[in-house]
């Protein structure tokens, strides 16, 4: 079953129902990712992105136990030996404590956030800049930052046309685009934004460690923001890492609506 998710009300911001909604309602199928839904959400990723299951968005009559026996039971069909879970609020029924109780690893969270996409300026330093990613060039500046911070395997030639392709083709419709973040003009972060139903989802964004604390994350945020006014999105929501961007997100206005977890299960 696919959530429900509602388009903001034109009349005003949207309310915390809404926002919850639309986090629960977001999910990345990598390409070449295979994936099902029925009681909850099952994506396989592809071996660049490390492999293994995620699974998100339950929805089920049965018990907790029934609806992860199933889960676990497509992963392991599916030959993979790690499966991922991430909580939501609007989970039912939630498999939090299932998944505690056969031994699953709680290793990261994350705070959703959102705030209007105008409004309130993001300070960015002297030095800093950020730009819309339009270029082959630029896009393998982008693969340079996202391997190592996100441990995966470099684009071959192929997969940077697939991208390419891809980036083109969500510029020219307006659901989405990519920034890029440079300190004086090396590049050295990136960020990617979507936009389903007068939300702007903010995503992958990711520092250089060597770089991070210099506002470069700051000056890929407020692009992101300005490109989603642009292109007609109200609201801003992006899900931060308690760790890393949460303090950041809120300081640049951003309201807390609650928290994932996510746990991991080798089986």
């Amino acid at each position: 079953m696919t959530p429900t998710v509602s388009a903001p009300r034109a009349d005003g911001p949207p309310t915390e129902a809404e926002v919850l909604r639309a986090a629960a309602g977001w999910a990345w199928f990598p390409r070449g990712s295979e994936h099902v839904r029925d009681e909850l959400l099952l994506v396989r990723y592809p071996e660049r992105f490390g492999g293994g299951v995620r699974g998100s968005q339950v929805t089920s009559t049965r018990p907790a136990a029934e609806v992860l026996d199933g889960a676990l039971a497509r992963t392991r069909a599916w030959g993979e030996t790690v499966f991922t879970f991430w909580t939501n609020p609007a989970d039912a029924p939630d498999l939090e404590d299932e998944l505690r109780c056969r031994g699953a690893v709680h290793f990261d969270t994350v705070t959703v956030f959102a705030r209007p996409t105008t409004g309130a300026a993001v300070d960015v330093p002297p030095g800093v800049t950020a730009e819309v990613v339009r270029t082959r060039a630029q896009l393998r500046e982008v693969d340079a930052i996202n391997v190592p911070v996100w441990e995966q395997q470099p684009l071959d030639e192929d997969g940077l046309d697939a991208e390419f392709d891809e980036l083109t083709a969500a510029l020219s419709t307006g659901e989405g685009f990519r920034v890029l973040g440079r300190i004086h003009g090396r590049a050295v972060s990136t960020g990617g934004c979507t936009i389903v139903d007068g939300f702007a989802r903010l995503w992958g964004a990711a520092t250089l460690d060597a770089d991070r604390g210099r506002g470069v994350y700051r000056a890929v945020l407020a692009e992101r923001l300005r490109q989603s006014a642009a292109r007609g999105a109200g609201t801003a929501l992006v899900k931060g890492r308690v760790a890393t961007s949460a303090p950041i997100l809120a300081r640049a206005g951003f309201t807390r609506y609650g928290e994932e977890r996510g746990y991991r299960l080798t089986l």
